[in-house]
Order: C-alpha cells, then sequence, then structure tokens
C-alpha cells in the first residue's frame, strides 16, 4: 500500500497551489479520503475529506471557500486545490485513507508534502 503525495512548494500569500496523493496497493474508490495537516510546532489538523459513496465534501472552517478536495477513481488520485493562501496554511499536508468495517477500522498516510506560504 502506498500514498505518495506531491506538488507541495513555496509560494506567497494569495497564490494557489495543487497537491495530490497518488494511490496504490488498495481498493482507492472503496475508501473515504481525507487531508490532514500539521504545522511547525503543532498537532494534526483535519482539513478536509471526501467520501466514497457519493463523493460528499467537508471542510474544515479554517479553509472552507478557499480549498476545494477532489478524487478520480479512475487514477487512484486525490487532490486538493488551495486558493487564496495564507501564512497559516504552512505546513505538511498528509493524504489520509480510512475504511470502517463493523469491529474494525483500516487506515493508511501517506509521508507528507510540504506547503510553505511566505510573505
Amino acid at each position: 500500500v502506498q500514498l505518495v503525495e506531491a506538488g507541495g512548494g513555496l509560494v506567497q500569500p494569495g497564490e494557489s497551489l495543487r497537491v495530490s496523493c497518488a494511490a496504490s496497493g488498495f481498493t482507492f474508490s472503496t475508501y473515504d479520503m481525507s487531508w490532514v495537516r500539521q504545522a511547525p510546532g503543532k498537532g494534526l489538523e483535519w482539513v478536509s475529506s471526501i467520501y466514497s459513496g457519493g463523493g460528499t465534501t467537508v471542510y474544515a472552517d479554517s479553509v472552507k471557500g478557499r480549498f476545494t478536495i477532489s478524487r478520480d477513481n479512475a487514477k487512484k488520485t486525490l487532490y486538493l486545490q488551495m486558493n487564496s493562501l495564507k501564512p497559516e496554511d504552512t505546513a505538511v499536508y498528509y493524504c489520509h485513507a480510512d475504511q470502517l468495517y463493523p469491529g474494525r477500522r483500516i487506515e493508511y498516510w501517506g509521508q507528507g508534502t510540504q506547503v510553505t506560504v511566505f510573505s
């Protein structure tokens, strides 16, 4: 199983960036997918999720209206389009796959991609 993030980088406030997460080794389309970030010196912060069923999306208040999560099940890839970036969006962004069964949970994590917003 692999989740490989890409697309991080260094941008200025107000700019945009798209990060992606390529999945392999599991049935991507059946997993709920999320982006979780960790800012320097802080804990993990959930950013957004997209569910396996109808593709329902949810967002943290801090990114609502600026970030868009999407998935391409044929390409087994998760995306996060980030617009109007702010310095407080600086973090390592992790891709997370999650599937719940009665009595157990299966989850996978990527290695993360660094996003730095500097002024």
